[in-house]
């Protein structure tokens, strides 16, 4: 397997934990969790630089379109759990490996979009839908929330693009961008929620969540884009709901069911797909 194709895995690896973090961190504002998470995360460009602070240093432009991806689309997600059913707004959210599949000539001059690519896309969301909701039906009611879902996922799909678009920056300089977005995440928690006092245990589990899926992931990412092939990488993401629910069950004693186990042929099948010549 390529290396980029491993270092996304190792993304996708982490951010599958970050569901049953969640859930153990469910009493705390989000906005103070993601804040805080993200602060910790950043740390992780210390080491990656070899604490040498210039590799931070980006044009302002790369900052920007840094910030637009780790805070915009966390600032959308959860306005779109706030205002929408959680299990449809997290499927509209993971909209976004298709969109980086389908977007990509848009933004990547080197990139052609093939018809195993659509129907590979396609395959993948029809997984992740079957993993996220269980096989059960959804309720059609609208709800305006959807709105800030799709704009979440259309913004981590364009910054993903975005990475390659922009002139090269070490991946080290992912830390200001998580710093940036967490003082901005912390920001919203003063302005629109309740003061809290976490406990040891969640400054342990907030630590884990900032290390990893908050953390770790957005450099191993970063990596994997900047060394891949960025619809491959995405059909690749569609196993970040499977392997979030997988461990979700696990946790919790539950047996696999058959959704899962379709969900599971038809994400390793979109991604066999897609990448046929």
């Amino acid at each position: 397997m390529p290396n980029a194709q491993l270092l996304a895995l190792g993304a996708i690896l982490l951010w599958a934990s970050l569901a049953p973090l969640g859930v153990q961190l469910a009493h705390l504002p989000p906005f103070w969790l993601t804040g805080v998470a993200l602060l910790i995360g950043s740390v992780l460009a210390l080491p990656l630089s070899r604490f040498d602070p210039r590799q931070w240093r980006v044009p302002l432009s790369t900052l920007a379109m840094g910030v637009y991806g780790l805070f915009g689309f966390h600032f959308l997600l959860f306005i779109a759990l706030r205002y929408a059913p959680p299990v449809q707004a997290n499927l509209v959210n993971y909209l976004w490996p298709l969109g980086i599949v389908v977007m990509a000539p848009l933004f990547l001059p080197d990139a052609v979009l093939r018809k195993q690519h659509v129907l590979a896309a396609l395959m993948g969301f029809a997984g992740a839908a079957l993993a996220i909701t269980g096989g059960r039906s959804l309720s059609a009611e609208w709800a305006w929330g959807y709105v800030p879902a799709l704009g979440s996922a259309f913004i981590w799909a364009s910054y993903s693009l975005l990475t390659r678009r922009v002139a090269h920056f070490p991946t080290s300089a992912i830390g200001g961008f998580a710093f940036v977005s967490g003082l901005l995440a912390l920001f919203c928690h003063v302005l629109w929620e309740p003061s809290v006092q976490p406990s040891t245990t969640d400054w342990l589990l907030v630590a884990a969540m900032g290390l990893g899926p908050l953390g770790g992931a957005f450099f191993l990412w970063d990596a994997a884009l900047k060394r891949g092939n960025a619809q491959h990488i995405g059909l690749l993401s569609f196993l970040t709901p499977l392997l979030s629910t997988v461990l979700l069950l696990w946790l919790r004693g539950q047996a696999l069911s058959w959704p899962i186990a379709l969900a599971a042929v038809l994400i390793v099948g979109a991604a066999f797909v897609g990448q046929r010549r």
